[in-house]
């Protein structure tokens, strides 16, 4: 079997981004760990080769072991026994395999118990582990809500939870209700304070993936008589407590590995994290924005895993006398999807890098006042980490249901079968434009980096950039495309219409996303000196030429007076 990490060239290529010199120091403070921890890196060169080491411990896991094991996964699925889930035979083996290889707790602190990696090597994974099986990413990487417990916990809640976190206990979020899906201020599960101090939880949760999980972050209402998100507290369940039990796992399309399950919560003993009141405004805006960046990763590895399978069976399949990857209608959907793969990819490190900065001047933030400099750098850092996020998941969970879809139709009436992997993948990538926030939410949180001129911004910012000679072109093109992504927000503007400018939303930050998107493959593919990102940065530069212009001539062209017609 492959190693998932070193046969593909493009990782190395995007952890090797300039960027990642000022990250890794930030994270490393110096590499004054190196003092303490037998495994702290001495200094950047040393950082990076761990990176390279321990993905390259991740690849050769996915390829060998979690790959070959997702088909039975897949079949088998967990059950609940006893209000408990036991999970698929082989999922047990994928997590063990993880524990042991050391790759929970990734991005933890090496003082409790993690290896201190920055969140882009650490999304490197999870791109690679979703390519081998994309629901057992969910259970692998919902390691990540220890980021919460650290940044928002107290000190004996750090020390407590995350080293079993680091150790290969899981975790899951609690945030779902019946009547609570994407309207979070409508969560119901009730926490009440004993006098003795002490919380405990009572209500019900719906659609939490990994359900069942040893540490729960839970979402609930603390404060009597509220109805909204200020009555809202985050709480730690740690099921060694009992007090919940899985009434159901739901039967579902796809990800049929990880169990998203139905929880009831009886007087089970709890923990606040972080202050009352801060539940929803603070702590499960942190959380969902890593939760996000989690899925842009996941749909990266299913476009991934949808155009190696393409691409596999175009060059075998034979029809009239020759592989169908000769025919123009095959090797044009390839190209297409290898495009959108690129893109998406680019978004995703950018995004990740982005975070990375902020959110280690954050942590420097708790330990020393920072310099105005890292003050300006920290703000800024975070509006763009803000303002890429949603369009990182929201695109790259839209292309890799397309290229899911574009995978089965290169196969054919064989990709309606189950005797191929892309009938499980085609499943797997439906829910990736829809949990942890559907793309019309995502619109919804990116819109306002549309109107601030946030995006813009990013435009000008990526215009700078140097490009080789071949996509310069590409670069003059996008140029113009940017012309009329700024008469559209004109537009949009001069009728001053709220409903209108909602209407619009969605064309406008595709818009946005398919010009960043193309700036960034034309800027990477020139600074890595890849062949491959050059075709796809031509192809995805038609593409998106079409795509924004159709956007600008429908918002030049449409009538407010039209809106009500759409409505039902």
């Amino acid at each position: 079997m492959a190693n998932f990490y070193t046969d593909n060239p493009d990782l190395k290529q995007h952890l090797s981004h300039p960027l990642m010199k000022k990250i890794v120091e930030l994270k490393e403070r110096g590499y004054a760990d190196a003092e303490k921890y037998d495994d702290a890196p001495l200094d950047f060169e040393d950082a990076m080769d761990n990176y390279d080491k321990v993905l390259e411990i991740v690849g050769d896991l996915c390829g060998e072991i979690i790959a070959a094991n997702a088909e039975d996964v897949d079949h088998q699925g967990p059950r609940v026994e006893n209000g408990r889930v036991i999970y698929a035979d082989k999922t047990k083996e994928n997590l063990e395999a993880c524990r042991k290889a050391g790759l929970m707790g990734m991005s933890m602190p090496r003082r409790l118990g993690g290896l201190n990696f920055p969140i882009t090597p650490y999304i490197m994974a999870a791109d690679i582990v979703s390519r081998a099986d994309t629901g057992f990413e969910n259970l692998w990487g919902l390691q990540d809500c220890a980021e919460t417990i650290y940044e928002f916990a107290d000190e004996d809640q750090k020390q407590r939870y995350i080293p079993r976190v680091c150790e290969g206990e899981t975790m899951s979020m609690d945030l779902t209700e019946p009547d609570a899906g994407s309207d979070l201020q409508s969560v119901m599960l009730k926490a009440t304070q004993k006098e003795d101090g002490s919380w405990v939880l009572n209500g019900v949760k719906r659609f939490i993936t990994n359900g069942d999980s040893d540490i729960h972050l839970v979402l609930a209402r603390s404060e009597d008589g509220t109805k909204d998100g200020r009555g809202l507290s985050m709480f730690i369940y740690d099921k060694r407590n009992g007090g919940v039990t899985v009434r159901r796992i739901e039967n579902k399309m796809g990800i049929k590995g990880s169990p998203t399950c139905e929880l009831v919560y009886k007087n089970a003993p709890c923990e606040l994290c972080g202050s009352r009141r801060m539940g929803l405004i603070k702590y499960v805006m942190a959380l969902m924005n890593g939760a996000r960046l989690g899925i842009a990763a996941q749909s990266v590895g299913v476009s991934e895993i949808a155009y190696r399978e393409a691409l596999g069976y175009a060059k075998e399949r034979m029809q009239f006398g020759k592989a169908i990857i000769e025919f123009p209608a095959v090797y044009e959907m390839l190209a297409v999807m290898k495009a959108k793969l690129d893109a998406s990819r680019c978004l995703l490190y950018e995004t990740s890098r982005y975070v990375d900065l902020y959110k280690a001047y954050e942590d420097i933030e708790k330990e020393r006042k920072l310099t105005p400099e890292e003050k300006a750098e920290l703000k800024l850092y975070r509006k763009y980490a803000d303002a890429c996020t949603p369009l990182a998941k929201g695109l790259s969970s839209e292309y890799c249901n397309q290229n899911a879809y574009d995978c089965i139709q290169i196969h054919g009436g064989s990709g309606f079968m189950k005797d191929y992997a892309c009938e499980r993948v085609y499943r797997d990538a439906r829910i990736t434009s829809i949990y942890e926030g559907t793309t019309q939410l995502q619109v919804v949180a990116a819109i306002r980096h549309v109107t601030t001129g946030t995006y813009a911004a990013l435009m000008e910012e990526y215009a700078k950039m140097e490009v080789s000679e071949k996509l310069a072109p590409v670069k003059e093109m996008l140029a113009g495309l940017v012309e009329k992504y700024q008469a559209a927000i004109a537009k949009v503007n001069e009728v001053n219409d709220p409903a209108f400018t909602d209407f619009m939303a969605r064309r406008l930050v595709e818009m946005a996303g398919f010009i960043i998107m193309s700036y960034l493959l034309i800027t990477d593919a020139t600074r890595y000196n890849s062949e491959s990102m050059t075709k796809s940065a031509i192809v995805y530069g038609n593409m998106v030429r079409a795509e924004v212009e159709k956007h600008a001539e429908f918002i030049a062209n449409f009538c407010p007076c039209q809106l009500d017609v759409y409505k039902a």
